[in-house]
């Protein structure tokens, strides 16, 4: 499967942007998909993942009530809705898929992700 993330840009805090995973693939719809962040002189960090289906989604706590993960399978997409934005969320974001379903403990690590995006740089200035 072939990642192609988008959306990314320069805001304001507190504005919103929403950026997008759009992922070539027949079964691309059983796969988790994760959003991850890397600053620069920093690691990457887990941003929010999700099942197959919508219900089943992870953010981490820097995000939770601000960021919104969906996915829309008919199309091969992944969008990461982010709102209230932070100078903190300046990084470039990645899309991330792993076949199959990854167990909760797995979901938020880097290493369980098979295939990558080549990142979009969001920029919230203060």
């Amino acid at each position: 499967v072939q990642l192609q993330a988008s959306g990314g840009g320069l805001v304001q805090a507190g504005e919103s942007l929403r950026v997008f995973c759009a992922a070539s693939g027949r079964t691309f719809s059983t796969y988790t998909v994760g959003w991850f962040r890397q600053a620069p002189g920093k690691e990457r960090e887990f941003v929010a993942a999700v099942r197959r289906s919508n219900p089943s989604t992870y953010y981490a706590d820097s995000v939770k009530g601000r960021f919104t993960i969906s996915r829309d399978n008919p199309e091969n997409a992944v969008y990461l809705q982010m709102n209230s934005l932070k100078p903190e969320d300046t990084a470039v974001y990645y899309c991330a898929a792993s076949p199959g379903t990854l167990i909760t403990s797995s979901i938020r690590h880097p290493r369980h992700y098979d295939y990558w995006g080549q990142g979009t740089q969001v920029t919230v200035s203060s």
